[in-house]
């Protein structure tokens, strides 16, 4: 079901949300963007259902499903993406708890509350390397982490140790998203079979990613083979690099086995498909972690936004074990990738090997939601102890 939406609607929708309770806004999450709620989905059903608390989601996705979904304990608003009353959302929130997925706060215009001592908490949305793939600062402003892996712990002391920053509390979290998509790889293993011949390419955004480098020679060579291609750029590869999306659609458009996803890869396509070929994207170890069997990469320049990484002497987690849970190409010898494909499955050694980095890579696989709804609980409890 789609809203409809306009600046009045968005307006009325934020003074909703400020006459509430304090109790009532209490838990508080915050979405971004329409991937949100991958990381959000089985942390909120823990807290709402299983642990009976009320939360509010405040999204700037005007789709988002949350906004009509049917639970007592969810309440739910969007305000839009408009800097306006986003701005003012966060300046004057009162809550005591903030969730969010998104980095940088207190950096450009989402500010820490100027008016309540609300308690921001972190979820990443990647499992790669923090003074990699985010901006250097994109944490420092918030109160408690949930930590992915041992390495996000390694990583955000020695950050603070080197930058003289105070210590955020870190909790040993795991990855919600690939709850999610184990869970449903088994409900797929029901109702699906494998297509053999759905390749998903899924670069990141920049200058130098594989859809930059090679992807028209990629989707070529993969249609030659007789396989189905699904292109799903980064969202911001749609508004960055329009000329070569149009490029590409006027090649390919018209193909029958070419398919270009403007949104998150549907749930069926993600679990039926064959294999994944990506670049420096984090969804490339979802995949891999999820079935256990390798990715391709394409070997371009890594995606590094953090210009001030070299500050750090620990190797990101994507460099340590890209090898290990895939098959690296160089750009020129994209036309191995169709026979890679065709004996992915019959490599048993190669996924033992997956699920072992998987093992000692992410926290708690299947129970990241209990751990954190146990956490928000306690702090929920805690806060109103100091309130009352």
């Amino acid at each position: 079901m789609k809203l409809n939406f306009g600046f009045s609607e968005e307006w009325k929708e934020y003074k909703k949300f400020e006459k509430l309770t304090d109790k009532e806004r209490s838990i508080v999450f915050y979405a971004e963007n329409e991937a949100s709620m991958n990381h959000f989905r089985l942390l909120i059903s823990e807290l709402t259902e299983a642990r009976n608390l009320q939360i509010c989601y405040v999204t700037s996705v005007k789709d988002d499903p949350m906004l009509t979904m049917k639970n007592k304990n969810i309440l739910s608003f969007y305000i839009g993406k408009g800097r306006t009353i986003r701005t003012k959302f966060f300046i004057f929130l009162k809550a005591k708890i903030l969730i969010m997925d998104m980095p940088d706060l207190g950096i450009y215009h989402i500010k820490r509350s100027k008016v309540f001592p609300v308690h921001y908490i972190y979820i990443f949305h990647s499992m790669f390397s923090i003074h990699s793939y985010l901006r250097k600062g994109a944490l420092d402003n918030y109160d408690t982490i949930f930590c992915v892996g041992k390495h996000h712990e390694k990583e955000i002391r020695a950050i603070e140790e080197r930058y003289g920053l105070r210590e955020k509390k870190l909790i040993r979290y795991g990855f919600g998203r690939l709850d999610t998509l184990l869970q449903e790889k088994q409900k797929f293993r029901n109702t699906y079979t494998e297509d053999k011949n759905l390749i998903l390419i899924t670069p990141t955004y920049g200058e130098k990613n594989l859809l930059q480098i090679c992807g028209k020679e990629l989707i070529k060579i993969l249609l030659k083979a007789d396989f189905t291609v699904m292109l799903r750029p980064h969202y911001r590869t749609f508004k960055d690099s329009r000329k070569l999306i149009n490029s590409i659609i006027e090649d390919f458009g018209n193909h029958p086995n070419f398919i270009l996803e403007k949104g998150i890869i549907p749930s069926d396509k993600f679990h039926s498909s064959k294999c994944m070929i990506s670049d420096w994207s984090g969804i490339s170890f979802e995949y891999a972690f999820t079935f256990e069997r390798p990715v391709i990469l394409i070997d371009v320049p890594e995606k590094i936004l953090n210009q001030d990484s070299g500050d750090m002497s620990i190797k990101s987690i994507e460099t340590s074990i890209r090898d290990k849970i895939g098959h690296v190409i160089l750009p020129n010898n994209l036309e191995k990738i169709p026979e890679i494909i065709k004996n992915i499955k019959n490599d048993n050694s190669m996924s033992e090997q997956i699920r072992k980095i998987r093992s000692e890579t992410v926290y708690n696989i299947g129970n990241s939601a209990k751990i954190g709804s146990e956490i928000i609980e306690k702090m929920y409890n805690e806060a109103n102890k100091l309130n009352s």
